[in-house]
């Protein structure tokens, strides 16, 4: 989940996934709450680049969303996206900043895990490659494990984004191990970014990782909108994550 090196220059930049306010227009149907809209406003209120998980079921944001959201957004696109044939001719067509390559299960209520590039690196590197020669910035959402890691590096994407589910559930010593893995990823050269279950108490501790340089945040931002604003909401997320970038220098 990769923003440009163009826009502003942040210690750490937000990505806003705005997937859930295409949840809630769904269920109902109609057009209303407005997934475009939504990432208008969180740019507005300082994120840095809006994310979206076109799944196979179409289950929250849509092709058409996305057509909107790389012509009306003045802000990084990055979409997400399985490692399909349709998915990567999509992206072909559609051009965003970045596409985040991760797993997919239809029967899955979000993403469980990160990808296994190491036992489908034959599959995922031609795929990469076709995605990074078009120029988009191609990223892998990998488990904080050292064989994922080396092997995201040697087919060539640009991007690691770890998953922080397990640490965000609390399982003991997942700190430790995402601490290590930003640690070998940017020797490795790749840019390190982190993301999943990330929360106002929570994000702390992976904010101040000198390696990460971006936090990519939806449903608890969309779901603590309800109540406070999605301005407010970003808001205060940034400030957490300045916060502790700022105490970790």
């Amino acid at each position: 989940m990769t923003l440009s090196p163009a826009f502003p220059v942040r210690a750490l930049r937000l990505g806003v996934n705005i997937d859930h306010v295409a949840t809630v227009r769904n269920a109902r149907g109609g057009t209303h709450p407005d997934p475009v809209a939504a990432a208008m406003a969180a740019v507005a209120a300082g994120a840095d680049g809006i994310t979206a998980h076109l799944r196979e079921d179409r289950r929250h944001i849509r092709d058409a969303d996305l057509a909107r959201l790389r012509a009306e957004i003045a802000a990084p696109l990055n979409m997400e996206m399985a490692a399909t044939d349709e998915m990567v001719a999509i992206a072909l067509d559609l051009r965003p900043h970045a596409c985040c390559i991760v797993p997919e299960r239809r029967a899955e209520v979000t993403t469980e895990g990160g990808l296994d590039v190491a036992g489908q690196a034959a599959a995922l590197a031609p795929r990469v490659r076709a995605l990074r020669e078009a120029g988009i910035r191609v990223s892998l959402f990998v488990d904080p494990d050292p064989a994922q890691i080396a092997a995201s590096a040697e087919i060539g994407a640009a991007v690691v984004e770890l998953h922080t589910g397990a640490y965000a559930e609390g399982r003991v010593g997942e700190y430790e191990r995402l601490r290590r893995a930003a640690a070998q990823a940017d020797a490795a050269g790749l840019e390190v970014h982190a993301g999943h279950g990330l929360t106002y108490g929570n994000v702390g501790p992976i904010a101040a990782l000198p390696q990460v340089v971006e936090l990519n945040i939806g449903h608890f931002l969309i779901g603590q909108a309800i109540f406070d604003g999605l301005a407010a909401t970003i808001g205060r997320m940034r400030a957490c994550m300045d916060a502790a970038r700022n105490g970790a220098d």
